[in-house]
C-alpha cells in the first residue's frame, strides 16, 4: 500500500515532501537501486543522496526507471568538502548532475561547514540557483553561529538545514532558530542510526498504546516537531514501516516525554571539530 506523505512549503514557495528518504552508507548499483524503487512504491518522494555517498549514479537510474514522474520527485544532494569553494562547487554540482542524468536538482546543500569555505561554497548555490538549476538550496550541520554568518554575507536564506537530531539529541536552539528565520530543519540520523531507539522503555510505551513500532514513534515526533525526518534503510518491510507514521498523533504530553530524553548526545561528528575532506 502507497502512503501518501503531506508536503510543506519551503521559503522559496517550492512544496516538500514532510518526510524523506535517505540513502547514506546504501551501496552504489543494484543496492541502491533496489532500494530508491523500494522506497518509490512505498510512497516516499523525496530521495537524499550526496556526493561523498557514492551512490549518485544508482539514485539517478532508480529515478529515471521508475513509473513516478520526475516531477514529483524531490531529489537532494550535497556538495562535499573537498569540492568547497565558489569555482569547484559549480563543477561538483554539474558532474552530480551528469552522474544521475538529470536536468536539475530540487535540494541542492553545502554538506558541512568547516571553517572558511562555506560563504563561497554558498554563493556558488545562489548563482545555480538563479539559474534553475537548483530548484532550492541550503546548508547542513550548520549551528546558529554559522547560519548567522552565512546570512549576514549572501543574498538567499537558506531553504533548509540538514542536522543531526533524534531522541538523544533534539537540538531545541537550533530549530527554533531557524523557525524564526522560516529555514526548514531536516534531520538525519533520525532514528540514532538504529543503535538505540527500540531499548528506550517510555517510546516503547507510547508505541504500544498506538500498536505503533518505536521507529514508527520517533519519526511521528519528528513530523509533530515539524522536523523533516530522512529515514534510512535497506529492508522493504522497514522501508514500508517507516513511511507508515501518518494514521496516527502524540498527544502534547508524549511529544514531551520524548523532548525530555534529550542526553544533547551526538552519534556522528560534531561540527565544531569536524574537518574531514577540507
Amino acid at each position: 500500500m502507497k502512503i501518501n506523505v503531506p508536503n510543506w512549503k519551503l521559503n522559496n514557495g517550492l512544496d516538500i515532501p514532510a518526510q524523506g528518504y535517505g540513502v547514506f552508507r546504501i551501496k552504489d548499483g543494484k543496492d541502491v537501486y533496489n532500494a530508491v524503487l523500494e522506497a518509490l512504491n512505498a510512497g516516499y518522494r523525496l530521495i537524499d543522496t550526496a556526493y561523498i555517498y557514492d551512490n549518485e549514479a544508482g539514485v539517478g537510474r532508480a529515478i529515471k526507471d521508475s513509473d513516478v514522474p520526475r516531477e514529483e520527485i524531490f531529489v537532494t544532494t550535497k556538495v562535499w568538502n573537498s569540492d568547497q569553494g565558489y569555482d569547484k562547487t559549480i563543477k561538483a554540482f554539474h558532474d552530480s548532475l551528469e552522474r544521475m542524468q538529470l536536468d536539475y536538482i530540487d535540494l541542492y546543500l553545502v554538506h558541512w561547514p568547516g571553517e572558511d569555505k562555506y560563504i563561497d561554497t554558498y554563493k556558488a548555490l545562489e548563482k545555480l540557483y538563479d539559474d534553475g538549476l537548483a530548484k532550492s538550496i541550503g546548508v547542513c550541520n550548520f549551528e546558529i553561529h554559522h547560519l548567522e554568518n552565512l546570512m549576514k554575507n549572501t543574498k538567499i536564506v537558506p531553504a533548509i538545514n540538514q542536522i543531526e537530531i533524534h531522541p538523544l539529541i533534539s537540538q531545541k536552539e537550533t530549530i527554533k532558530f531557524c523557525k524564526d528565520n522560516d529555514i526548514q530543519v531536516e534531520a538525519w540520523g533520525p532514528l540514532m542510526q538504529g543503535k538505540q531507539e527500540l531499548d528506550i522503555k517510555q517510546i516503547e510505551d507510547i508505541g504500544y498504546k498506538y500498536g505503533k513500532t518505536a521507529a514508527q514513534v520517533i519519526l511521528r515526533w519528528h513530523y509533530e516537531n515539524k522536523v523533516l525526518a530522512l529515514p534510512k534503510s535497506e529492508t522493504p518491510s522497514r522501508i514500508k514501516e517507516n513511511i507508515n507514521i501518518f494514521d496516527f498523533s502524540l498527544t502534547k504530553d508524549e511529544v514531551e516525554i520524548i523532548d525530555n530524553l534529550n542526553q544533547n548526545k551526538r552519534l556522528g561528528p560534531d561540527p565544531a571539530t569536524f574537518d574531514r575532506g577540507f
